[in-house]
C-alpha cells in the first residue's frame, strides 16, 4: 500500500465511517438472502470530491444496495437503472426514487453522461455484462463473484487491455467491513511484521426459502469457492501482497442438501503466493441460533505478531461486530473497529475521474478471481458421510 493510500484511509473521517458502517450493515443483512432494510439510502460523504453519473444494470442479488450506497457515498449520482423483475424494480425505486428506469441495457450503454455501471446480476452474467460496459467506454463495478469461468476471465483481461477501462469487483468482506479496513491498514504499516499466512473461516446462513433457482446451480453461481470464496481469496492476495499465487489443494462437498445434488455447501482451499500462504474454509452451515448471518473470522499471522478479526459477532463476548484482537511484541490488546471509516466508495469514484487505482489494484482483484476459479476447477469431492 502506498503512503497516499494510507493517508486516504486515515483521512476519510468519522462521518464517512458512520455512514459507511450503516451501508455495510445493509450489505451484511442481504448476504443471507433477506430483503434490504428500509433505512435511507446513503448520501455523499463530505470528503467526496466529484459527482459522477452512474447506473445499475442487474439486481438479482441484494448486494446491489450496498454497492450502490458505496458509490453514492463516494460522490456517485445514480441516474438510471435497468431490470425486468417487477419486485426488483419496485424495491429499487422505493430506495432510490430519483433514479429513472431505463427501457433497456442499450439505453444506459449509449448514454455518454454515464461513466460507471454497477451490477449484481446472476453471477454467470456479470462478466459478459462488464465486457459490454467496458466496450461502451464506461467503467464497471460488479458484485463478487464477478467472473465464473476461466474463459470469461481471459476475455475480461483482454477487454481491459483493449479499452483501458476499470473492471472493479466489490469484495465487500474486506472493502466494506471496518475491522477488515483497520486490519489491512495495520498490516501494511508493519504492525505484525511480514505476513506469513492468512486463515479465513467464512460460514454463511443458507436461508433456503429465500434463494432463487440460480443459487443452487454451480454453472450459474460458479460454485461455493468461486462465490463465497472470492472474498477470502481477495483478503489473501491483499494482506500478503502477493503478485503471483497458485492453488495447492481444494475440495468441495454437499453434506446436507441431497435435494440439490449439484449444490456445494462446503469448500476449502490452500493457497500459496509470493507474499505468503493462505487457508480458506467456506460453508452454508451457520446455525439458526447465531445472532447474525455468519461468524466470519480472519487470522493474520506475521513474523512479529498476529491479528484476529471477529467481523460480525463475538459469540458470548462483546456485543456487535468489527472486533479486532492483536498480539505483538508490545503485548495483547483489543480494538473496537465499528467506527473505522470505509474509504472504498470515495476512492473508487476518484479513480474513475483521475485515472488512478487507489481503491483497488486491478491485477490483484483479478488474481483473486483466478485463484477461486482454479480452486473450483481442480477441487476434489469431499465425502459426504
Amino acid at each position: 500500500m502506498t503512503d497516499s493510500n494510507r493517508r486516504a484511509i486515515l483521512g476519510m473521517g468519522l462521518t464517512a465511517g458512520l455512514v459507511g458502517f450503516a451501508a455495510d450493515a445493509l450489505a451484511q443483512s442481504t448476504t443471507r438472502g433477506d430483503a434490504p432494510t428500509e433505512s435511507a439510502a446513503a448520501r455523499p460523504a463530505p470528503e467526496a470530491k466529484y459527482r459522477v453519473p452512474f447506473a445499475v444494470i442487474g439486481m438479482d442479488h441484494n448486494h446491489i444496495y450496498g454497492i450502490t450506497d458505496a458509490i453514492i457515498r463516494g460522490g456517485g449520482v445514480l441516474t438510471s437503472f435497468y431490470a425486468t423483475d417487477p419486485k426488483q424494480i419496485a424495491m429499487f425505486r422505493k430506495r432510490y426514487p430519483g433514479a429513472t428506469l431505463a427501457r433497456g441495457e442499450d439505453e444506459i450503454l449509449a448514454d455518454k453522461r454515464i461513466k460507471l455501471v454497477c451490477s449484481a446480476a446472476v453471477p454467470s452474467l456479470r462478466a459478459p455484462l462488464g465486457i459490454r460496459v467496458m466496450k461502451a467506454g464506461k467503467d464497471y463495478l460488479s458484485d463478487k463473484a464477478a467472473v465464473t469461468t476461466l474463459a470469461q476471465l481471459a476475455e475480461v483481461r483482454r477487454t481491459i487491455k483493449q479499452t483501458g477501462r476499470k473492471y472493479g469487483i466489490m469484495y465487500s468482506e474486506r472493502l466494506e467491513v471496518p475491522a477488515a479496513v483497520m486490519a489491512g491498514q495495520m498490516v501494511h504499516d508493519g504492525a505484525i511484521g511480514r505476513v506469513i499466512q492468512t486463515v479465513n473461516l467464512a460460514p454463511h446462513r443458507l436461508s433456503a426459502p429465500t434463494r432463487p433457482d440460480w443459487f443452487w446451480d454451480p454453472a450459474r453461481n460458479g460454485g461455493i469457492l468461486t462465490d463465497v470464496g472470492s472474498h477470502q481469496a481477495d483478503q489473501f492476495v491483499y494482506l500478503t501482497g502477493s503478485k503471483r499465487a497458485h492453488v495447492v489443494a481444494s475440495q468441495t462437498g454437499n453434506f446436507a442438501h441431497p435435494d440439490h445434488p449439484k449444490f456445494e455447501d462446503f469448500g476449502d482451499m490452500v493457497l500459496n503466493g509470493d507474499g505468503g500462504t493462505g487457508y480458506v474454509r467456506v460453508d452454508w452451515f451457520t446455525p439458526d441460533g447465531l445472532s447474525t448471518w455468519g461468524d466470519g473470522r480472519l487470522f493474520i499471522l506475521g513474523t512479529e505478531g498476529y491479528i484476529e478479526l471477529r467481523k460480525y459477532v463475538d459469540i458470548a463476548g462483546r456485543p456487535g461486530g468489527n472486533h479486532l484482537f492483536i498480539a505483538d511484541r508490545k503485548g495483547m490488546r483489543y480494538i473496537d473497529c465499528s467506527k473505522v471509516p470505509l474509504p472504498f466508495g470515495p476512492q473508487f469514484v476518484n479513480d474513475i475521474v483521475e485515472g488512478t487505482s487507489v481503491a483497488q489494484d486491478q491485477d490483484g482483484a483479478l488474481l483473486a478471481a483466478e485463484l477461486v476459479l482454479t480452486a473450483e476447477a481442480k477441487a476434489t469431492r469431499a465425502i459426504a458421510g
